[in-house]
């Protein structure tokens, strides 16, 4: 009797020392447990997240991707900032197909052709997808459209959504503040393209069409954050001949946006003319307008500084 529980002592020691052996093995290696396609559907959106990209390539439709989603063979992909969440009920656009198989996943773009990725699993919820063509990978970060904070991709990428409309025309001027140089501007237009920080600006009267704007004026604008208030930013207009102008920056909706103007505490709104949906290939079209050539690239962003002057509107 003694030496069958001697046996059986051992015998249930191993089976413990085997099994706990396995798990932190799992534990170690995250990703080989579940097949690429279980992996690339345990999230319903994949958040680019292009300040950590590494490499000096790029991959076109990653590079003006907010996210991208993968559903039974098609990729889909939130190229717009207007719209954001309620696109393809959440999902975005078809941009193209794709094939999964032994942690490598092949995309065949509408546009941009065929690319080939090697996947690997960061963590539960972060993927990297290396080109090997272009030498350069991006990280993706895993979401579901219930837990996704489609607000804060919103508010952290304005500089976008105001380069997504042809021209903000000038539809309200508070009868409060003091009259200033501003009070003369009724369009304004953020580029997009080359060079992200170029506006333009257009005393023409109010009802132009956007084709027959005269741009008087083209500078560098910047947009800034103001502390503990991620839905309020700050807007910087450098007009050479009257100094920059300073702004505090609310989005009403995804068509109209307030200016706040400190120094002379004029309020302004804006509603945005052209609206410019960011295509498949990067080539944008306005509703009703011929197509617009410019393109749109995600970019590293620098540390932004907040606004000096910010937070002084009186209540």
């Amino acid at each position: 009797m003694r030496t069958v529980k001697l046996l059986l002592s051992f015998a249930l020691t191993t089976t413990l020392f085997t099994s706990c052996y396995t798990e932190v093995n799992i534990d170690e290696e995250p990703g080989t447990s579940i097949s690429i396609n279980q992996l690339l559907n345990s999230h319903e959106l994949w958040y680019v997240d292009i300040n950590k990209t590494l490499g000096h390539g790029e991959i076109p439709f990653l590079q003006r991707a907010f996210t991208i989603s993968f559903r039974n063979g098609v990729v889909y992909a939130n190229n717009n900032i207007v719209g954001l969440g309620d696109s393809g009920n959440g999902f975005g656009i078809d941009i193209g197909e794709y094939d999964a198989y032994n942690m490598i996943l092949d995309i065949d773009h509408d546009i941009d052709g065929f690319r080939t990725f090697d996947v690997f699993q960061i963590d539960n919820n972060t993927i990297e997808l290396y080109n090997p063509g272009s030498d350069t990978s991006y990280f993706l970060e895993g979401y579901q459209r219930s837990n996704f904070d489609y607000d804060l991709v919103f508010y952290d990428n304005i500089h976008y959504f105001l380069q997504e409309y042809e021209a903000w025309e000038k539809t309200y001027t508070s009868e409060l503040g003091a009259i200033n140089e501003f009070d003369n501007e009724n369009y304004l237009q953020f580029l997009s393209g080359g060079n992200d920080s170029t506006f333009r600006s257009s005393q023409d009267e109010n009802g132009t069409v956007i084709d027959n704007l005269i741009w008087d004026y083209t500078g560098v604008y910047g947009v800034g954050d103001v502390s503990n208030n991620m839905h309020l930013k700050t807007l910087t207009l450098d007009y050479d001949f009257f100094n920059n102008e300073y702004f505090e920056l609310s989005v009403i909706n995804d068509g109209k946006i307030e200016l706040f103007h400190p120094s002379s505490e004029t309020v302004y709104e804006f509603v945005g003319r052209g609206y410019i949906q960011y295509l498949k290939n990067g080539d944008t079209k306005a509703k009703g307008q011929s197509k617009v050539t410019v393109d749109k690239k995600r970019k590293f962003r620098k540390d932004k500084v907040d606004n000096p002057r910010e937070n002084t509107r009186v209540k």
